[in-house]
């Protein structure tokens, strides 16, 4: 048996962050809200090749997809404007292309979202036999999607390589773990929805669904709710038609979650669609039924984050789930020249956090005294080599000292924490230098 199944599927996921002065937990937490997702293949090869009946159905699915709020969809070819042409959703990605052009994933949302990435899979398999994959560039894409201000969950979806034959397998275990491991430097901290066409297997012990789970601290829907949280064992494929929404029958499409510290996702229902997408005989619509959730959602009232600020380029990250409980920030650091070049946090239990470069004059430091915290962070950008980066920061305390370096510019913004709060920590992206950065709120405890 893969080593991984005898992890839970639903690992424990932090439900408390540290802050200055105590910890916040999802106790303090405002309304619950919901939404809905749905992930579908829609079979949209050229017709004459497709396992489906595209260009009689690809126009019945199209208004289906507004009961949702969230839709991801696989195969999306040759009939992409029939798709979207009852939807009604007011969010949409572009096409990514005609077959053999594009990876067929695409989304349509009732939410905003930005920083759009479609990222081709490094390794596929098969030309005209084992599942084709070599015929497009399949892959996956993620966005980071607003539910509201300050509240975002990146949702993935991903075309895996098909076949069961031993060199699908291997293409297939490596997407997997291309994925795994974009999440975690991506998403790093980040609530995260993952759905799509795994052609994945629980049961297939070549399939290993299990590590992106467990590393990436993800939940599967159908497991926890129509399984009661048990990963089935190595062996034969759950096909019990009888009951296609029951425990012995397993899709190979998937939706996968996590929470974060500022939003708690709950999974309250899972459903194969398997009457709504049918024509008026009964029959499917493509060649695989939807999968769909609902979803809860919860946001604690005593952190939050701001909008971000600079430009797309450098590497992600998130100091929300680094923060140390239970400790303050003692010093901060800057390294700068004309543009600032990266950012030190330094914590009274001697918890360091980096971000970006270092310049060739090293660093300033502010060191902050024991009722000291940052409460305000002005940033100015300007491009450099076409890419909006951070040329200026200025940090100031609640007491007034100020640690500020780089060139002004004329397009500026002010992360400011309202009263009774203070800026934490950071987030943003960044590599030899900073090229984007929001601030992270946390509430002050009496």
């Amino acid at each position: 048996m893969n080593r991984f199944k005898k992890l839970s599927c639903s690992l424990a996921i932090m439900l408390s962050i540290g802050s200055l002065f105590g910890s916040v937990s999802f106790a303090e937490q405002t309304a619950p809200k919901s939404f809905s997702v749905l992930s579908l293949n829609v079979a949209g090869l050229p017709d004459l090749v497709s396992s489906g009946s595209p260009a009689a159905n690809t126009q019945k699915i199209s208004p289906l997809i507004n009961d949702y709020d969230i839709v991801v969809v696989q195969e999306d070819f040759n009939y992409h404007n029939d798709l979207i042409k009852y939807v009604t959703l007011p969010y949409l990605s572009t096409t990514s292309g005609l077959a053999g052009i594009g990876s067929g994933l695409n989304r349509m949302s009732k939410y905003p979202f930005t920083d759009f990435i479609r990222t081709k899979w490094n390794k596929s398999y098969g030309l005209f036999d084992n599942g084709s994959d070599q015929l497009t560039p399949k892959g996956f894409d993620v966005a980071r999607h607003q539910l509201e201000p300050g509240v975002n969950v990146d949702v993935y979806t991903l075309h895996a390589d098909a076949g069961t034959d031993s060199g699908s397998m291997d293409a297939r275990r490596d997407n997997i773990r291309q994925l795994k491991e974009y999440i975690k430097t991506y998403s790093d901290g980040n609530a995260v929805i993952v759905m799509g066409d795994t052609n994945c297997r629980y049961t297939r012990s070549g399939d290993v669904m299990e590590e992106l789970l467990a590393e990436n601290n993800l939940k599967d829907a159908w497991i926890e709710l129509v399984r009661n949280g048990s990963i089935p064992p190595d062996g034969d494929a759950l096909m019990d038609a009888s009951q296609l929404n029951g425990p012995n029958y397993e899709v190979v499409d998937k939706i996968l979650y996590r929470s974060n510290s500022i939003v708690q996702l709950q999974a309250t229902s899972y459903k194969l669609e398997d009457t709504k997408f049918t024509d008026s005989s009964g029959n499917q619509l493509s060649d695989h039924y939807p999968v769909s959730t609902k979803f809860q959602y919860t946001v604690a009232s005593n952190v939050s984050v701001s909008s971000p600020f600079g430009g797309s380029g450098g590497i992600a990250f998130n100091q929300l789930e680094h923060l140390p409980a239970q400790s303050k920030i003692t010093k901060v650091e800057l390294s700068s020249g004309s543009r600032v070049d990266g950012l030190k946090l330094t914590f009274g239990n001697g918890t360091a956090l980096s971000v970006g470069g270092t310049s060739s004059s090293g660093y300033q430091s502010l060191q902050l005294a024991s009722d000291e915290y940052i409460k305000e962070v002005t940033a100015h950008k300007a491009q450099r080599n076409g890419e909006d980066r951070i040329f200026y920061l200025e940090i100031k305390t609640n007491k007034g000292n100020i640690l500020s370096g780089g060139t002004k510019t004329t397009s500026i913004t002010t992360f400011k924490a309202q009263d009774g709060w203070y800026i934490a920590g950071f987030f943003g992206k960044a590599e030899a230098e900073l090229d984007r950065i929001g601030a992270i709120y946390k509430q002050l405890t009496p």
